[in-house]
């Protein structure tokens, strides 16, 4: 009787995996075709250069861990990757230094706050006596870029753009043009920059680190490559394309923690509560989300809404995951 409980809870969790292929494929067909003509959202214009994306790219893909690739729509065309960085530069710290690197520095609470705030850094450290932030908000994302070990500015870069790689299973490059237009505009974080280091967060030179930040979210990425880099965290760090082991085990659930909590701005809550998957969206348009052990998917179209989120994105992710049984909340009663 044991093993056959066993079994049944087997089947209900891993309902993506039993589906046949041409099910999996037929659930992003459908998606693709149903918001292909969507036309709401605007892309986002505070940096100058994402103002002219194109905003027809619409590109779906989703990996599983057995590395099967199914895509729809555009998944060739590249954008910058922006705050999907976040998660990965948290990943390589958790790496380097251990999870308790990013719980005991900068925290993993949602702030509540937009994901710019200046005055949440305020409130982390006077109300409530900090660490009360996370790495996927600014200010987080750029005390976790300083925590990244490394000998100079370009061996820190360049080990942030290999693991990038490794999870994305090839080598990704940085849009210069996208790096020049954030590092003309990034007066904000510079501001965060230095607040960080002023409290503590930063222990050294917060010029560079916001620098490497605003360089790494400017790597581009098409949709396939951010489905393999889902599929990596699906798959408890091991790329299930390459097969490289990127990321221990034992470490992913955490970073998907925080993807649940503060992945999507200040819609996080919403999108838990409509899909139950980690994600992580970028202002380029892309949006990542992971259903553990079942499968990663991603989804690119720059047109946002007012919380910074691809609408696109939002609603293909959700339909799929629903099609395949992604919600991991969603259990089915074991009978005796």
């Amino acid at each position: 009787m044991k093993l056959l409980a066993l079994a049944l809870v087997a089947l209900v969790s891993t309902p993506a995996l039993a589906m046949e292929p041409k099910q999996i494929q037929a659930a992003l067909d459908r998606a693709y075709e149903k918001y292909k003509g969507l036309k709401e959202g605007a892309n986002a214009d505070y940096i100058p250069v994402l103002a002219k994306v194109d905003s027809n790219i619409y590109g779906i893909a989703l990996v599983t861990p057995d590395g099967k690739v199914y895509t729809a729509g555009d998944v060739k065309s590249e954008v910058s990757i922006q705050s999907i960085s976040k998660v990965f530069t948290a990943a390589k710290v958790m790496e380097q230094s251990g999870p308790d690197q990013i719980f005991g520095t900068i925290g993993v609470d949602a702030t509540g706050m937009r994901f710019n705030s200046i005055v949440s850094i305020e409130m982390s450290k006077q109300a409530f006596g900090g660490p009360e932030m996370n790495p996927l908000v600014n200010p987080g994302a750029i005390a976790a870029t300083s925590m990244v070990k490394g000998n100079s500015r370009d061996d820190i870069f360049n080990t942030i753009l290999s693991f990038y790689s490794d999870f994305a299973g090839r080598k990704l490059t940085v849009n210069q043009e996208v790096f020049k237009s954030e590092s003309d505009t990034n007066q904000r974080n510079q501001a965060i920059g230095m607040l960080m280091y002023a409290y503590g967060y930063i222990k050294d030179n917060p010029q560079q680190a916001t620098d490497i930040y605003t360089e790494q979210c400017s790597v581009s990425v098409n949709a396939k490559d951010l489905a393999t880099m889902a599929g990596t965290l699906a798959n408890g760090g091991l790329n299930p394309v390459t097969q490289k082991a990127v990321m221990k085990p034992d470490n992913v659930p955490k970073l998907l923690a925080v993807m649940a909590t503060a992945g999507l701005y200040d819609d996080s809550g919403k999108w838990l509560w409509r899909t139950g998957l980690p994600g992580k969206s970028g202002v380029g348009g892309g949006i990542i989300a992971v259903s553990p052990g079942k499968f990663g998917i991603a989804v690119i179209s720059p047109p946002l809404d007012e919380a910074g989120n691809s609408v696109r994105a939002q609603k293909a992710i959700a339909d799929i995951s629903n099609a395949l049984g992604g919600n991991p909340y969603a259990i089915m009663p074991v009978k005796k």
